[in-house]
């Protein structure tokens, strides 16, 4: 079967080479490479990254995902589209196990360095149609302050209590508790 059918088969947009193989388990690494790179030579696929192959439009948080595993796409991004925070920022956060700040087709995708058991920890991620790990606004928030002790939020009315509640021992940290408490005493 044809190694191209099967990856615009899949409904994900984001491939690393090792996603690939698992359709052909029987063929040669290195001809799967060959056959990629040919895809990405002929424009009939996209090579965002080194070991990362893509269909034409893919989708950009996919990309964020897949480029440093395990992460899940938070902070500001999930802030600015969750009402939380109103300044506009372009760039496509992440919480990883590294920090790095790097630029694919014009977007810029910025990962912040957390402990792995907090990354590891799934309460308060959502695991979307689109193949994407996404921190709930709860989840974002609890993230960013943990990052940032002082951090300015804009509206802190979407934030359901219960799930930050529930999401904070993931965290263990008094210190942030203390400060989480301290910010929604103030809200009503």
């Amino acid at each position: 079967m044809s190694i191209l059918l099967e990856v615009y088969k899949d409904s994900r947009t984001v491939f690393k080479i090792a996603d690939i193989a698992m359709f052909f388990p029987f063929e040669d690494s290195r001809y799967l490479s060959d056959r990629m790179r040919y895809f990405v030579k002929t424009n009939r696929l996209l090579n965002p990254r080194k070991g990362i192959y893509a269909k034409p439009g893919y989708n950009p948080l996919e990309l964020a995902n897949i480029l440093y595993t395990p992460s899940y796409i938070s902070l500001e991004y999930v802030l600015q589209k969750s009402g939380i925070i109103f300044q506009y920022d372009t760039r496509i956060t992440s919480v990883s196990y590294l920090s790095r700040e790097v630029s694919v087709d014009d977007r810029i995708l910025r990962y912040r360095k957390i402990n792995l058991s907090i990354v590891m920890e799934t309460a308060g991620i959502l695991r979307d149609s689109n193949h994407v790990n996404i921190a709930t606004p709860e989840r974002a928030f609890l993230d960013m302050l943990y990052l940032d002790k002082v951090f300015y939020f804009d509206n802190l009315r979407p934030l359901n209590t219960q799930l930050i509640d529930k999401i904070m021992p993931a965290y263990k940290s008094i210190a942030l508790k203390k400060r989480v408490q301290n910010l929604l005493a103030h809200v009503k």
